[in-house]
């Protein structure tokens, strides 16, 4: 496109532009982006983990960097309070406590009186990564096994990736909360792991909570040596993924607090034509930690109503993209998962008869 002459140019200011950005979260909020940037540059076909953090998760952020030594690009919530600059001084000291900080992680901050911003802070942390792929992680999972070298020597991986797909890394924890606490004890491979899953010590995240973790089909996971696709998603299904940073949709920012707020992400990624696959010799392990349950109960009820409306608007909206993109098509592949989903929402199928014709 090119512009009439004599146009000249025009300058937004950065908080302006930050604002509509980040438009649907909780305001006022403001974002430092590159607070620290790293000394390195990145491949652009390298995977930026992103993730978030409060002060309170430092030590456990500096192991996850020391262990991945790769691109990673973490939001920081400030709280704007009495001791914010406390706050402040306690993040140049962690940044300062490595040089692995450095050289691969950026950080940006985000300062307001809003706890619990998680959609936000991941879109924060998505949009200024460096890399062409991103992993949304949450800070206390440790990657277990070299996962930028298999993603190197796994072609059929890194195709999918290429052409918009989601790899999966499937998670687990160990049986006695004490056992997870040292990352450093963890299996290295999956042959250990597969020892320590057969004596009942590791089981799968969250066990108790199946449809949460259960799609990535744990049992075939096992037994392959080659990357496959998710058959069996719903709704609840939140994995710990790698996607392209281009052309995924990004997280709500409506969702607040504890419940729903990554699973509405991923279900959101999912209907917009986004497969999952699972990696297969990759996993995480979650390090064990205290859950503040009370604060997470009274989230989750908000939450779960809030999900259950995102859903229907989120499938209406789709619908309405893929017909004006004539890609309504019975047999259009990226409709498919929006169908699938989808009509299991009541009226859903006849609303949709007397929307498209079809």
């Amino acid at each position: 496109m090119e512009w009439p002459a004599g146009m000249g140019t025009h300058s937004i200011e950065e908080d302006a532009v930050l604002h509509k950005i980040f438009t649907n979260a909780m305001q006022p909020s403001k974002v430092l982006p590159y607070y620290f940037k790293a000394t390195r540059e990145f491949e652009p076909e390298s995977v930026t983990i992103t993730t978030l953090i409060t002060f309170d998760r430092y030590p456990i952020f500096s192991k996850l960097v020391t262990n991945y030594q790769g691109p990673v690009s973490v939001s920081i919530h400030i709280n704007d309070d009495e001791i914010r600059d406390e706050n402040l001084s306690k993040l140049h000291d962690m940044y300062n406590s490595s040089p692995y900080m450095k050289e691969f992680v950026d950080v940006h901050v985000v300062v307001d009186k809003f706890d619990r911003q998680f959609n936000m802070w991941r879109n924060v942390a998505r949009f200024f990564a460096r890399s062409n792929y991103f992993m949304m992680l949450d800070v206390d999972f440790h990657i277990c096994t070299n996962l930028q070298q298999h993603l190197k020597l796994d072609s059929e991986a890194m195709r999918v990736l290429r052409e918009g797909a989601a790899v999966v890394l499937p998670a687990f924890e160990y049986v006695e909360q004490d056992d997870g606490i040292d990352s450093m004890t963890f299996p290295k491979t999956k042959a250990e792991l597969i020892k320590l899953v057969e004596a009942k010590k590791i089981t799968t995240f969250h066990d108790f909570f199946p449809k949460g973790h259960n799609a990535t089909d744990y049992e075939r996971w096992y037994q392959t040596d080659s990357v496959y696709k998710v058959t069996s998603y719903q709704h609840s299904y939140e994995p710990y993924v790698i996607l392209k940073k281009e052309g995924t949709p990004w997280c709500d920012e409506r969702f607040v607090g504890y419940g729903a707020n990554k699973a509405a992400c991923l279900f959101e990624i999912y209907i917009s034509g986004v497969d999952y696959w699972v990696l297969p010799q990759d996993f995480l392990i979650h390090q064990s930690h205290p859950y503040k349950e009370e604060t997470r109960k009274q989230e989750r009820k908000y939450n779960r109503k809030l999900y259950q409306n995102f859903q229907e608007e989120i499938c209406f909206r789709y619908t309405r993209q893929f017909v004006h993109a004539n890609q309504w098509d019975q047999n259009h592949p990226r409709s498919e998962n929006l169908r699938e989903q989808c009509n299991k929402i009541r009226g859903f199928k006849q609303a949709m008869v007397q929307f498209t014709g079809s």
